[in-house]
């Protein structure tokens, strides 16, 4: 797919990150959640980005820090109610990424009935792999992703478990929301979710793809 800007490395320029909730049955019961009948989605800042290299940030008003793996679709050119037949064709690739979420303060969020900003929005909130062309992966419901925490499993989860289809989320969130090139959507995570603590170390994976690795360290509250 033709770009005017470089697809692999997206982070840097993309400017939404549009995350799918509740998108594997598992995942959902163990929330107890309820299934949802169209994707719940919520947006992240592009400022959630984060590398390999560079650490997780624990925020200072989180006690309880999970992390969630997440197979991300990266858009290669403006996507506006496209159908669910044409949307694979809005794809310029594939990312592996953490939707990190402050399980406590989301829980408060919903308590009150606010939004989930402070719970998923904040910094590195949104730890990606590298960007992996749409070629390399010829049929992305047929991955396997993983993560581990200090080497100890705790998410294995396949996509072909998706309740909803990535054909079905695009076309769904582009009659909403005009995708752009760069944004990048993610797909929802298996079950497993768990918390992290500082100093902790995070990897993750897609069998047989690629693999990612981070530390997460506690933010300092500015006085």
């Amino acid at each position: 797919m033709a770009s005017s800007k470089p697809l692999a490395k997206f982070w840097e320029w993309g400017r939404n990150i549009i995350c799918v909730g509740r998108n594997y049955a598992e995942h959902a019961k163990e929330m107890k959640n309820a299934l949802p009948s169209e994707p719940l989605f919520f947006l992240k800042p592009s400022s959630a980005y984060v590398r390999e290299g560079d650490p997780i940030i624990k925020p200072y008003y989180c006690n309880n820090l999970h992390h969630e793996v997440e197979l991300g679709v990266v858009i290669g050119k403006k996507a506006h109610a496209v159908s669910q037949k044409a949307a694979m064709d809005y794809v310029a690739g594939y990312a592996l990424c953490l939707d990190m979420t402050a399980r406590d303060t989301q829980a408060e969020c919903k308590k009150k009935g606010l939004p989930w900003t402070l719970a998923k929005g904040f910094n590195t909130s949104c730890p990606i792999s590298d960007f992996v062309p749409k070629e390399k992966i010829p049929d992305p419901h047929k991955l396997q992703i993983w993560l581990k925490v200090n080497g100890e499993l705790r998410q294995e989860g396949e996509t072909s478990s998706m309740i909803f289809s990535i054909p079905y989320i695009i076309s769904y969130i582009s009659e909403i929301i005009t995708l752009e090139e760069g944004d990048l959507i993610l797909t929802g995570s298996p079950k497993g979710v768990s918390a992290v603590q500082e100093h902790d170390e995070i990897q993750a994976g897609i069998h047989g793809i690629l693999s990612m690795q981070f530390k997460v360290a506690q933010q300092s509250r500015q006085t």
